[in-house]
């Protein structure tokens, strides 16, 4: 049986009925994004690690317990599952998250390797480096905000609950994330230029 081929629900449903591969095919599928998703929030390989594990435990009791909304998708739904355990964490700790995105993990590494030339390879890797350190310079609203909605997949309501701000302003802390990068892309272009 060629579990890729098969739908989120379809593993799902695997899963619930005892065939562990379902839910092994799903950590395989989604666990790059849900890592990275995880440690752009708390900066801390261990504890990324840590809380990712958290979140399959309680993916895992979701599912055996018969408690899993079919409306919903799974990508986002594991994704909040994670986000509230990262802030868990950080209410007790009793101190703030910052967002970031460390030179020691490449968080576009979850956008996969394809056939490629070096030189296009080379572009690629630079861009990329480029784009992360125009991240790493929003604020951490906006940062939060582009993290959830690119490495999440999540609605821009979940993200708003996950926040605990309303939808327009979630919405614009993204608005004003995409416009700061394109500000800060076309003066990096204008001083390369000059």
């Amino acid at each position: 049986m060629d579990f890729q081929l098969k739908s989120d629900q379809d593993l799902i449903h695997l899963y619930i009925a005892g065939d562990e591969a379902g839910l092994v095919e799903l950590i395989r599928r989604y666990q790059s994004k849900i890592y990275t998703s995880v440690y752009l929030l708390v900066k801390d390989e261990y504890l990324a690690e840590d809380i990712f594990q958290d979140t399959f435990i309680k993916v895992i009791n979701t599912l055996k317990a018969g408690k899993y909304n079919e409306e919903g998708k799974f990508l986002p739904w594991v994704t909040r599952i994670a986000h509230n355990l990262v802030i868990d964490h950080f209410r007790r700790e009793k101190r703030a998250p910052t967002i970031s995105n460390g030179d020691d993990f490449d968080i576009f590494e979850v956008l996969g390797n394809y056939d490629e030339s070096t030189e296009d390879r080379m572009v690629r890797e630079q861009t990329y480096k480029d784009l992360k350190s125009l991240i790493h310079l929003l604020p951490a609203e906006q940062k939060e905000v582009l993290i959830m909605r690119h490495f999440g997949d999540m609605s821009f309501k979940e993200i708003a609950d996950i926040t605990d701000v309303s939808i327009n302003t979630a919405l614009g802390r993204m608005r004003y994330a995409l416009n700061n990068l394109r500000k800060m892309m076309q003066s990096k272009e204008m001083s390369l230029k000059n």
